[in-house]
């Protein structure tokens, strides 16, 4: 597999993407050629998702979004983690790297100078009567390890909607559920990181 170039414009259109899940079972079967036809199909959108993620990156992080792309797709190809779903189980893959390689890199500039994962967390307006807790990336990683523990698809959520940035409604096609369905989980999980990123002392 090679990644050094990116794919031509126009590769990321409804109906390659279409393609995914069949080129995952491809790649999965070993098939000549199938993980870079993938990795060309999918560059834009793993584009897409780095890039949300590198909007709430704190100061002291410098990876960009061709570097976080290539490092995500790489540590996936060679964990092997080719076994998945269907394309939005993979995509929900590679923002779960996206999002490790941050947190591995912010706690590597915490250890040089404290206070090297600062980043204030906005949960998008949970309930306006109540202050939002200023927090940085290191501790919304430990609630986001709570939440797992709890409802590993509440965290996935988590990544897809505020990290990357993803819409409700996109999030509901992927998952093949109502947007209101998806509402309400959103709701959950916010609530869910706001107690424990005030200390538990969050209404519920």
């Amino acid at each position: 597999m090679t990644t050094s170039e990116p794919p031509p414009t126009g590769e990321r259109s409804g109906a390659a993407l279409s393609d995914v899940t069949a080129l995952l079972r491809a790649v999965e079967s070993g098939e000549p050629q199938a993980a870079d036809r993938l990795y060309s199909i999918v560059y834009g959108e793993l584009r897409r998702i780095a890039s949300g993620y590198l909007r709430r990156r704190p100061p002291s992080q410098t990876l960009e979004t061709t570097e976080l792309v290539h490092e995500a797709y790489l540590k996936l190809a060679r964990g092997a983690a080719w076994s998945v779903r269907d394309r939005y189980h993979f995509f929900a893959l590679v923002a779960q790297v996206m999002r490790r390689i941050l947190v591995d890199q912010a706690r590597g500039r915490g250890r040089e100078k404290r206070g090297g994962g600062a980043l204030h967390v906005t949960l998008e307006g949970l309930d306006p009567a109540i202050p939002e807790p200023a927090t940085d990336l290191l501790a919304l990683e430990h609630a986001l390890e709570k939440l797992e523990q709890v409802d590993p698809d509440l965290a996935r959520l988590v990544e897809w909607r505020f990290f990357a940035g993803r819409e409700i409604a996109e999030i509901a096609e992927l998952r093949g559920v109502s947007d209101r369905t998806i509402k309400r989980h959103w709701q959950s999980a916010r609530a869910f990181l706001f107690r424990e990123l005030a200390g538990g002392s969050a209404p519920r």
